[in-house]
């Protein structure tokens, strides 16, 4: 999950926060900047959780003959990512551009609809999660600073960085590149702070648990720090009013 939402966090199509910010006219090399902390993120949290699975699982040197990629597959991917690209810069509507490539999609392969009903569970809780925290009375966050974009990345893990960033982007000031990497990757500290997690988590229930997932997810919030700081020492903070204004 960590990985996932680090991999986001500088992409406009990498992540739903992300791309909220581009429909609201951040630029995406702006939002780029936030690979810088997810790299310094993953290769802290990455070697420990590769140890983590290496014990768990040790890589095997000759794996199965009969693995190979399925080509057609991942040309549906490719035409969702070109399409909500595509939609978004001429209808201002990415969805119709996902929606059109997935239709596409079942000519290539039969689309598994069945899946749908494993994710409902799963998507009825982000739903009520993100319904949740926007009914709560916060009408604006603090001051725009390199405090309090630190500080959101914690509150992520717990008010879903979907109606945070809707919030910060009405509110404006921010320095996006970092409210990227904030929102985005400080939602890896607890399984229901981002849709990844929750995603996850709906593959595999023993994820909910929210203890054994601090106890052994300990290196998440340090990768954090460290990601961040990274990031604000070597560009320093350049706000944008933009947004909702």
């Amino acid at each position: 999950m960590a990985a996932s939402n680090a991999g986001g966090a500088g992409s406009v199509i990498g992540d739903t926060t992300t791309t909220m910010m581009w429909i609201a006219g951040v630029p995406a090399l702006h939002v780029a900047d936030a690979f810088i902390a997810a790299i310094v993120a993953v290769m802290f949290s990455g070697i420990v959780a590769a140890r983590a699975q290496q014990r768990y699982h040790p890589v095997t040197k000759n794996p199965p003959a009969h693995l190979h990629m399925d080509w057609g597959h991942l040309v549906i991917v490719g035409l969702i990512i070109v399409g909500a690209i595509a939609a978004n810069i001429g209808l201002d509507f990415p969805a119709a551009g996902v929606w059109a490539a997935i239709v596409l999609g079942g000519f290539i392969r039969k689309t598994p609809w069945y899946e749908v009903t494993k994710a409902i569970k799963g998507s009825l809780f982000l739903i009520s999660l993100v319904l949740s925290a926007s009914l709560m009375p916060v009408k604006e966050l603090p001051a725009p600073s390199p405090e309090s974009a630190f500080g959101l990345g914690f509150v992520s893990a717990v008010f879903d960085n979907i109606p945070l960033t809707a919030l910060a982007l009405y509110q404006g000031g921010y320095d996006w590149g970092i409210l990227a990497f904030a929102v985005g990757f400080g939602g890896s500290m607890i399984w229901f702070g981002s849709s990844a997690g929750v995603a996850l988590s709906n593959l595999y229930p023993q994820a909910k648990n929210t203890l054994v997932w601090l106890r052994e997810g300990w290196h998440v919030p340090v990768a954090y720090v460290l990601g961040f700081m990274a990031m604000y020492l070597l560009l320093g903070w350049y706000p944008d009013v933009l947004a909702g204004k």
